[in-house]
């Protein structure tokens, strides 16, 4: 099934972002974690595009959109989001967030709940002020220090390659052109997130929410129970062996998760 690719013009600029089926059929809106893009989704697209008119798109200021020079926030990632949405024609859409991307989904269906039929967050920290203070206390995340002999890029693999199956360079290979594309905005999603009030947010949520708990990332598998206390109206699956790069490490497994999911809404 074929990926279209285009931009559209949006208050901060050009948004790029891939679509995938037929473009009357209900529309799903996945977005990627930090400091990834729309490639993230690359396996999944066809697969949810089968049923659904899929469309990935590049957060504001990561992969090929621009950030239109406005201050990086999970707010202003949110309008954006909805600006695309208003661009394609589409009134409402069924939204699928991962790390970051869920956070921002979160805030979507907050701020605009007339827009978002169902919520898929996938890997989805739950960012209250103990979050807050705990993400102060460690060092960056992605940030490293370019070198003349590019050992960096080695130590930008290096940062992630423990929470990545062994085995499969590729998932790390496409981490680190998109880390690279971003330059020194790497962190600016990790910030984001950090600075986001959720506990303030998310009991505007009350469309149907999956959650999607990657057994094997240690990063946001422990926050699923918490996002379910503050989203009654949740049930969570478990994908086992999932680690951070999930949509991108079991395609499969994900895009059947979500569809499974969406075909339960009325």
């Amino acid at each position: 099934m074929t990926i279209r690719r285009a931009f559209a013009d949006l208050s901060v600029g050009q948004v790029h972002y891939a679509a995938c089926g037929d473009a009357d059929a209900p529309a799903v809106l996945l977005l990627h974690q930090s400091p990834r893009s729309w490639f993230e989704y690359r396996e999944v697209l066809p697969l949810i595009g089968a049923r659904y008119c899929a469309i990935a798109m590049d957060t504001a200021g990561f992969g090929d959109s621009s950030d239109g020079g406005v201050p990086a926030s999970i707010a202003q990632w949110a309008r954006v989001a909805c600006e695309l949405l208003d661009a394609l024609g589409i009134h409402r859409a069924d939204v699928v967030g991962h790390h970051t991307g869920g956070v921002v989904a979160i805030e979507l269906a907050a701020a605009f709940p007339d827009r978002v039929r169902g919520l898929v967050l996938s890997s989805t920290p739950y960012t209250d002020e103990p979050f807050r203070i705990a993400r102060a206390q460690r060092p960056p995340i992605d940030e490293v220090t370019p070198s003349e002999d590019g050992s960096h890029l080695a130590a930008l693999w290096q940062r992630r390659q423990g929470f990545y199956p062994v085995g499969r360079p590729e998932l790390l290979e496409a981490f680190v052109l998109d880390a690279l594309k971003v330059g020194h905005r790497v962190e600016e999603g990790h910030r984001a997130v950090a600075s986001y009030r959720m506990e303030d947010r998310i009991g505007r949520v009350t469309q149907p929410v999956l959650i999607i708990r990657a057994t094997d990332d240690p990063f946001a598998a422990p926050h699923a129970a918490e996002l379910q206390h503050h989203l009654p109206q949740a049930r969570i699956v478990d994908i086992e062996g999932g680690m951070v790069p999930l949509p991108d490490q079991m395609p499969e497994a994900f895009a059947q998760t979500v569809i499974d999911f969406l075909s339960t809404l009325p």
